[in-house]
């Protein structure tokens, strides 16, 4: 049990981000009781035994549940793939309208400075060099605790613009106040200086998390390295926003690169860490559509790489209201505060199923428009959202209900596997290559996929393309690209799906979802011409195939500040995207209007206080 508190930090109250409740570590009791006596234990030189090391990073675990629901609503809530109900707060009403007062309850940067605080005190005291058979005892942890302290710093950043980096552990008023008039760091600042700090952890620590038997008593986890957020994704992560900043196509390639070693250490070098061949299927009979054919599972362990565990109770500590906040209960009296919006319904219907004869594999047809239950296009949505009616038990009145079913667990999904997939197809796109990016969503890849599809598309005299090219490694004997009878079922060799296929039927044969100007082109200048057209195209799938793979997961925001980076003006996509979810005609009275000018790019953001946020 750590007890010992520091004097100089009990003294006072810090002026900046950092009121003592949230700057102090939580001890090993009380991992969900946000009401316990959390300390520091300054006045040791390191921490140097496995009891207080572990259950250091516990405690910051612990601090990463107080944005867990707030990564999810200031990503949804602004972009355009949610709606507000009725039943929404004000405090809701104000981030989807773009009006967040320092006093909403969403705007609190104090709570991801406690996690960076707490982060920063563990490295700078942790004891690394301690040894044990020649092996390093707490460079997992150490690992595992930078991880964590780049994560949140880049969440910070994507929701304040502009922020105080701060790197060592505050202690006392003056160091807090000291900060407050330090450096502040943009995006671009906050990714550059990550990258280079993660890039000095040692290779084996990618994927080796740690194993202390404390982690295993978190509730609803059964595997613990879904704590954790791997070096090499949070890597890829910051390169990726670094390229969207900048525009530069070497951040794009590295990003690339680093997406792919993930996937290529992920699940070992013996079995891979392939798309696999889920998919929605219908079923038809002779004249009719029957129910669709299984269902995704968004919350499968193997298919998790992070999340932010919650309790089921509220009585019991960090408890998640994004189950009340997306899904009708009892708790809520069955009023969401939360709704699928217009937007993600258009899009889905936007995509034509392509419906493959059971007998063969070229004969095929597209679903029909205008099917029940949003059952038209992609099956994605539906397998996520149902409205429905219960009956009050006591006055046996029906009541309508709407529940994404995202949510019926109450831990929060950070990163899984087909969004680094995804992520994976934007950065070959910026790379310059997005014929490659298009194969992730039309086929999946192997190495005899980008020996045929991909590299001839790019072939130079110096070959650096097909150099790059040739670096994504995806054995033919552990990656099988699905045929038609993987995708129905009839084999199960297939492990690499193209993930629109998951939602939107058997897309090797859908021509509607063809590649533009999709030819092999000799001279240079036309294909680079050819190729910028290309990356055009292939953005606008990558934004509808996010917006259908990941809707509600908290991403959304985030992705249209990204993609509209791209944009020769950002604040058109922006205000078109965001616009588009009120509906100019149909703007309800709950939604109200926005009426912010994106082209001033702090209105992106969140401000608090006047001491954080981007302000020019």
């Amino acid at each position: 049990m750590i007890t010992k508190i520091n004097k100089k930090v009990a003294a006072g109250v810090f002026s900046l981000l950092f009121p003592l409740s949230s700057l102090l570590m939580m001890s090993c009791d009380d991992f969900f009781n946000q009401e316990s006596n959390d300390v520091l234990y300054d006045d040791q030189e390191h921490l140097n035994n496995a009891v207080d090391s572990a259950w250091s990073v516990v405690g910051i675990l612990g601090k990463l549940q107080l944005v867990a629901d707030r990564t999810v609503v200031l990503g949804e809530v602004r972009g355009d793939l949610v709606d507000l109900s009725t039943a929404a707060s004000s405090d809701l009403r104000d981030v989807a309208n773009f009006s967040v007062g320092d006093n909403n309850m969403y705007n609190n940067p104090t709570d991801y400075y406690a996690v960076i605080n707490n982060c920063n005190y563990f490295l700078a005291h942790v004891d690394t060099a301690l040894r044990s058979r020649n092996e390093p005892v707490f460079m997992a942890e150490y690992a595992a605790v930078k991880g964590i302290r780049a994560w949140t710093y880049l969440q910070l950043a994507l929701n304040y613009g502009k922020v105080p980096l701060i790197t060592e552990p505050l202690l006392s008023r003056e160091d807090a106040e000291a900060a407050e008039k330090g450096h502040m760091a943009g995006i671009e600042d906050i990714c550059t200086y990550f990258i280079d700090d993660l890039a000095t952890i040692p290779a084996r620590y990618n994927n080796d998390f740690p194993l202390d038997d404390r982690y295993v008593s978190v509730p609803n986890v059964s595997n613990t390295q879904l704590l954790f957020f791997p070096i090499v994704l949070m890597r890829a992560e910051l390169y990726l926003w670094r390229a969207a900043m900048t525009g530069n196509v070497n951040d794009y390639k590295q990003s690339a690169l680093l997406y792919y070693q993930f996937i290529s250490e992920r699940g070992g070098t013996a079995v891979g860490y392939p798309t696999k061949a889920d998919n929605l299927r219908w079923y038809t009979g002779t004249s009719d559509f029957y129910s669709p054919n299984g269902s995704l599972d968004y919350a499968r362990s193997e298919d998790l790489i992070t999340i932010i565990p919650s309790n089921s109770s509220p009585t019991e500590g960090a408890y998640s209201e994004l189950h009340n906040l997306f899904c009708s209960n009892s708790d809520n009296n069955y009023q969401v505060s939360l709704l699928a919006s217009q937007r993600i319904f258009d899009i889905s219907e936007a995509q034509d199923y392509c419906l493959p004869a059971s007998s063969s594999a070229e004969s095929y047809s597209y679903a029909p428009k205008g099917l029940r239950d949003y059952q038209s296009g992609d099956l994605r949505l539906s397998d996520v959202y149902d409205e429905d009616y219960e009956y009050d038990p006591f006055t046996e009145e029906r009541i309508r209900t709407k529940y994404i079913y995202k949510y019926r667990s109450t831990n929060v999904t950070i990163y899984r596997r087909i969004m680094v997939y995804l992520h994976l197809a934007e950065a070959l796109n910026g790379a310059g290559y997005p014929r490659m990016a298009w194969l992730i969503l039309a086929t999946g890849l192997s190495n005899r996929q980008i020996k045929e599809q991909a590299i001839p598309y790019y072939m130079t005299e110096d070959r650096s393309d097909s150099l790059y090219l040739s670096q994504f490694e995806f054995e033919d004997r552990i990656y099988h690209v699905c045929t038609f009878n993987d995708y129905n079922g009839i084999s199960t060799e297939g492990n690499q799906l193209g993930i629109h296929s998951r939602g939107s039927g058997w897309t090797p044969l859908n021509d509607r979802y063809a590649l533009i100007n999709d030819t092999i082109e000799p001279d240079l200048q036309k294909r680079r011409q050819l190729i910028a057209e290309q990356q055009v195209f292939v953005d606008s799938l990558l934004l509808n195939e996010n917006a259908l793979e990941l809707a509600f997961e908290g991403n959304r925001y985030y992705d249209l500040m990204r993609f509209a980076m791209r944009q020769a003006n950002p604040a058109e996509f922006m205000a078109k995207h965001i616009f588009a979810r009120r509906g100019e005609e149909k703007r309800s009275e709950v939604q109200g209007e926005v009426k912010t000018n994106f082209a001033d790019r702090s209105t992106w953001f969140l401000k608090w206080n006047g001491k954080i946020g981007l302000t020019e």
